[in-house]
């Protein structure tokens, strides 16, 4: 099941909980620390919280006064490491730019439906080879 969300597929929850499971895990802790000490574990769990959010607020602010305005400028989207594929960066790496720019043009983005496998099948068919020799007496 997909649940709709932001951009990604993302859709805000951090590691798989749901309301329903939060729900599940206050029961459970009001069970067992009791209504005598889930105030102050409450509270402990508020400061943790806005800790952790001015953390994260400092750590923006400070990348934000060390970049200068270059900061607002930055394409974060372009350096999400999921949108990577290593077979074209190897690709790249590999090939001289004016290939590249005549096989960027000319290839599709687009993934292939046939895995390793069938393609490396496809190319043996084609070339005519012969497959590995097999010794039924071997163990």
């Amino acid at each position: 099941m997909v649940r709709g969300g932001l951009a990604g597929g993302y859709s805000g929850w951090m590691f798989g909980l749901t309301f329903e499971k939060i729900l599940l895990i206050g029961i459970v802790a009001v069970f067992l620390l009791g209504p005598e000490r889930l105030p102050h574990y409450a509270a402990q769990l508020a400061r943790l919280v806005k800790q952790l959010r001015n953390l994260a607020n400092g750590a923006k602010d400070r990348m934000r006064d060390e970049m200068g305005p270059e900061f607002d400028d930055v394409d974060w989207k372009k350096l999400d490491p999921r949108q990577y594929d290593p077979r074209r960066i190897i690709r790249e790496a590999l090939t001289d730019e004016d290939q590249l720019k005549a096989q960027s043009a000319t290839v599709s983005r687009a993934p292939n439906p046939d895995g390793a496998y069938l393609q490396q099948k496809r190319a043996r068919e084609a070339a005519g080879a012969q497959p590995a020799p097999f010794d039924s007496e071997a163990t």
